[in-house]
């Protein structure tokens, strides 16, 4: 395909941007907005990066959940939202999500709530609980998964 100069331009530097980690369609098109590509110029940009396969993005999506759920130690619900905010379809984040097994979900928040549990101030068991449950729902869990997390630790 020939690309016009400033294509070209902004080709080459999404390439390096693409080669470096995953990236999703939304991040590009954000960076060619910036670069002040116009409408029609980012779309055959855009175009060509998905034909060479550098923009994926079920890959990105598929990458990003074990990301944030190994290392940031997000729920689902956060890391949803988060996709959801990249423009992410729901069906591409529904076969994201297979990358956690359910268990590891699950013994992921216990150690979370454990954790928590050491640092917490609380003046009965009942402000314990609302204080691990905020904690828990502003990563993302689920509140039945947080109310099973309780029951499996005796809180």
């Amino acid at each position: 395909m020939e690309f016009s100069p400033e294509q070209q331009s902004a080709y080459l530097k999404a390439t390096t941007i693409c080669s470096r980690g995953e990236t999703c369609t939304f991040d590009i098109q954000e960076k060619l907005k910036k670069w002040e590509l116009n409408e029609e110029d980012s779309m055959a940009v855009i175009s060509q990066l998905k034909k060479e396969k550098y923009l994926d993005d079920e890959r990105f999506a598929r990458a990003y959940v074990k990301d944030k759920f190994r290392f940031n130690h997000w729920g689902r619900q956060k890391i949803a939202f988060m996709l959801h905010a990249k423009n992410i379809s729901k069906d591409i984040q529904e076969s994201a999500f297979e990358e956690i097994e359910e268990e590891a979900y699950s013994d992921q928040l216990v150690k979370l709530l454990k954790d928590k549990e050491k640092t917490i101030k609380a003046k009965d068991k009942l402000d314990k609980r609302n204080k691990l449950m905020r904690f828990a729902m502003g990563r993302g869990f689920e509140s039945s998964k947080i109310f099973a997390a309780f029951k499996e630790m005796g809180i």
